[in-house]
């Protein structure tokens, strides 16, 4: 996901999209350990995605 696609969201939306991510993040440390997780790189772009999308919420509420 693009930073311009996370802008054009509204904050409920980056909400939903968070509770997504947190989720996805959960069920890929749970893999690694297990040693079932072949695409290792994916747990470093979904902590990069959350910390983009909790950046632009934090910009979006202190905007209102």
């Amino acid at each position: 996901m693009k930073i311009e696609e996370i802008r054009k969201k509204t904050v409920d939306q980056l909400n939903t999209e968070l509770e997504n991510l947190y989720k996805e993040s959960f069920n890929l440390r749970f893999q690694k350990s297990s040693g079932q997780l072949e695409n290792t790189s994916r747990v470093s772009k979904v902590r990069k995605l959350i910390a983009r999308i909790k950046t632009i919420k934090n910009e979006k509420v202190k905007e209102n």
